[in-house]
């Protein structure tokens, strides 16, 4: 039997060991019944100032209160709480420095007995008060076992904080904020993206974009998924996920007082400004009759930076080309304006170039937009026909079918499959042109992440033409069963 006597050091070990032999995530009823008796020694510990007696008279008082054990330990529990709450508040405000490393040291062991109790609906105060505590120290006091369990019980939805208690959690501890991005990375990469609503959701619910108001953790959010992207090969999951995550944030920021903005030069310190507010305009903000006056724009200023002599490294290009990736929502309109002749085309196709092929050298970007431009046209004397067959856009299948080059077939897909949801013929082909593409090649993601990136654009900006929204729904539950 542990003695109520315990004190200092050999009392904060004990602790210690007793926060070593809790499981976080009980397996089986011995563990359950440890972990219960680890709380209940913990707070005999913890209420050892306050006693001096030995057990039985302790629990003689106990029992002269009317209270079981069990009970009293839980009144224990709140009223330790109360206290500690109080004593780092009053510790935070009074703006007295006196003993610090002393105050620093009880803090920190705190924050160590907590981390077996985290899951106690009663200790959330404290752990608020723990995460929003500083004490006027340059080093972190609070112990990185205790940060980590934290956001571990976060992400697992054990526990329920307020969310500036998260975001100062990820602003003092990096790895628990990378946790978290990952975490919600591996979420989306375990659900079927049947819907952009389903993936805003659970991106919502991440509080990443909300946080990501802070510009630190925008960047390193940002980071990771570019590093999540470059791992996978630039895949249309990720890039759809990045962009959705992107256009969150932007709502974020302008619901944000303004006296409270951080500049856009924070988030993106090292890009071309003007163009990246041109690209941080949202299309909504902007009648669509300006849109390709924006397109343009935004194609000339991202021409003038990719063919200057200081970009021409692999590295500046992938960074501007990311940059442009996150708001993918203007790279969609471009090429939907494009269709629908609402747009000067050169501008436009030589920004669709970039995207899909980064890599490419002046010359050979220039060279695919040729092809782009011949296949455009070709589409474009078919787009009025109100009787097409697959025979019709046998050239334009074929620029897709008969290249080896991923980056062109993606090109040319993107124009054919906007081509037969806008145009009045395209509706009658639209299944068995998309079904003999994606049979043939591998493009059924890349089609279905375009498709679902359309649908939510319709869903929040509007459609006119229901017969273009119906043909979207019904491509989507083709296509939803090969992906």
């Amino acid at each position: 039997m542990v003695r109520r006597g315990g004190r200092d050091e050999s009392q904060e070990t004990l602790m210690w060991c007793l926060c070593c032999l809790y499981s976080s995530e009980p397996q089986n009823a011995v563990e359950l019944k440890a972990n219960s008796w680890v709380r209940s020694l913990l707070c005999h510990l913890l209420s050892s100032s306050k006693w001096e007696s030995n057990e039985a008279e302790t629990s003689a008082f106990i029992s002269a209160l009317g209270y079981t054990s069990a009970d009293y330990y839980c009144h224990l529990v709140k009223n330790m709480v109360v206290s500690l709450v109080r004593e780092l508040r009053e510790n935070q405000f009074s703006g007295l420095n006196i003993q610090e490393s002393i105050s620093a040291s009880r803090v920190n062991a705190i924050s160590i007995v907590c981390v077996p109790l985290i899951t106690l609906p009663d200790l959330a105060p404290l752990l608020e008060t723990l995460l929003l505590y500083h004490g006027g120290s340059s080093k972190e006091i609070l112990s990185s076992e205790f940060l980590e369990s934290v956001n571990e019980a976060f992400l697992k939805k054990k526990i329920s904080l307020p969310e500036s208690v998260i975001f100062s959690l990820w602003l003092r501890h990096l790895p628990s904020l990378e946790k978290a991005t990952l975490h919600l990375l591996d979420q989306l990469f375990s659900i079927q993206l049947n819907s952009l609503e389903e993936v805003a959701c659970v991106i919502k619910d991440s509080l990443l974009p909300q946080a990501a108001s802070h510009p630190a953790i925008f960047r390193i959010v940002n980071e990771i998924f570019k590093n999540a992207l470059v791992e996978t090969g630039g895949t249309s999951e990720v890039l759809t996920i990045m962009q959705v995550f992107t256009q969150l944030f932007l709502q974020e920021r302008q619901n944000e007082n303004k006296q409270h903005k951080f500049p856009l030069k924070a988030y993106f310190p090292y890009h071309h400004q003007p163009l990246v507010r041109g690209l941080v305009r949202r299309p909504f903000e902007l009648p669509t009759t300006y849109w390709s006056q924006h397109v343009k724009r935004i194609s000339d200023m991202l021409k003038a930076l990719v063919e200057d002599t200081n970009a021409s490294s692999l590295t500046d290009l992938f960074e501007i080309w990311f940059l442009v990736a996150c708001f993918g929502e203007w790279l969609d309109i471009a090429a939907e304006q494009l269709v629908k002749a609402a747009v000067e085309p050169d501008p436009v196709l030589w920004l669709l170039a970039f995207y899909y092929c980064p890599k490419n050298e002046n010359q050979q970007r220039a060279q695919t937009v040729v092809e782009a431009q011949e296949v455009y046209s070709h589409l474009m004397m078919l787009f009025n026909c109100a009787d097409l067959s697959l025979k019709d856009l046998e050239a334009a299948v074929h620029r897709v079918t008969g290249t080896e080059q991923c980056c062109n077939q993606q090109f040319t897909t993107h124009l054919l499959t906007n081509f037969l949801l806008f145009s009045p013929g395209g509706h009658k082909i639209a299944q068995e042109c998309i079904y003999h593409i994606t049979e043939i090649t591998d493009t059924s993601k890349e089609v279905h992440n375009l498709l679902i990136r359309t649908a939510y654009r319709f869903n929040h900006s509007g459609e006119e033409n229901q017969r273009t929204v119906k043909l979207l729904n019904e491509l989507l539950q083709k296509l939803t069963l090969k992906v």
